[in-house]
């Protein structure tokens, strides 16, 4: 069996370094990519031609990997490597722990869990419109730029925007909303955030929006399609994290069960 895992050395953390997480998944007989400026992520991972791919990087390079592993209809591996490493999280996975998320490749339970798509861009996690999108996309302008000064302004972008709501139409409705939120499965609020998800399995996705300043109470429902159309042709977003301009309306679905997923087998108890 062919086992593949690209690995994104400027996703990760100090400790494991790329190089340890490397070594240690070539020593489980796993075959390893780093990913390289200019590489497209979708194409290494298909011209591997694996049994069984995976993905070391954050929420938004798992997604591209996994496309793949839906296309070619083979297992995918979550390795926690990013930021924020929310779809490891809800997998149950260790957060830091990446190593240990090797183990998927020799000794594994398989899941099918859900996917979402915006237009035809899949997601694992949700899409932001709005705010967060807004400073998602500033902040990847200033790290383009070197600018040392980006998480400074994206804060102030913050500060400054967080009384101006955009103009959505929600499958025929016209919404105003400084944020509008659609996620794979339901997450669990909280009042300015979002915790984690229960399932990964529910075959729904679920529209948040929040109301009020001092006192954040949340719209929400859950469906299995939805449009979003806005007044510009096109959309900034960020879609699980990453910042993405969308052709409105942007047309939102879910596809139950359509990603097969290792994940390490709990030991035994003793």
């Amino acid at each position: 069996m062919q086992r593949f895992l690209i690995v994104n050395p400027s996703s990760g953390t100090d400790s494991p370094t790329a190089e340890e997480l490397s070594t240690a998944a070539q020593s489980r007989g796993v075959e390893v990519r780093f990913l390289e400026d200019g590489d497209d992520l979708k194409e290494l991972a298909r011209a591997a031609g694996a049994d069984v791919v995976g993905m070391a990087g954050g929420d938004g390079s798992l997604a591209a990997v996994a496309e793949v592993a839906i296309e070619q209809d083979i297992p995918f591996v979550c390795i926690p490597f990013g930021t924020r490493n929310h779809f490891a999280r809800d997998l149950g996975l260790d957060r830091d722990d990446p190593i240990a998320a090797l183990a998927a490749f020799d000794d594994a339970v398989e899941r099918c869990v859900d996917i979402g798509r915006a237009n035809d861009r899949l997601f694992l996690n949700n899409v932001s419109l709005g705010i967060y999108a807004r400073l998602v996309h500033r902040r990847e302008h200033h790290r383009r730029r070197r600018d040392a000064l980006a998480r400074l302004r994206a804060v102030a972008l913050t500060v400054r925007d967080r009384r101006r709501q955009q103009r959505f139409t929600i499958d025929g409705t016209q919404v105003r909303a400084r944020l509008v939120l659609v996620s794979n499965n339901d997450y669990t609020l909280s009042v300015l955030s979002l915790g984690e998800r229960e399932r990964l399995d529910e075959g729904k996705l679920h529209l948040y929006i929040p109301h009020g300043f001092r006192r954040i109470t949340w719209e929400e429902r859950a469906c299995t399609e939805l449009e979003i159309g806005a007044p510009q042709p096109r959309l900034r977003t960020a879609v699980d994290g990453e910042p993405v301009e969308l052709d409105t309306p942007v047309s939102f679905r879910i596809e139950p069960l359509a990603l097969r997923v290792l994940v390490p087998r709990a030991p035994e108890p003793e």
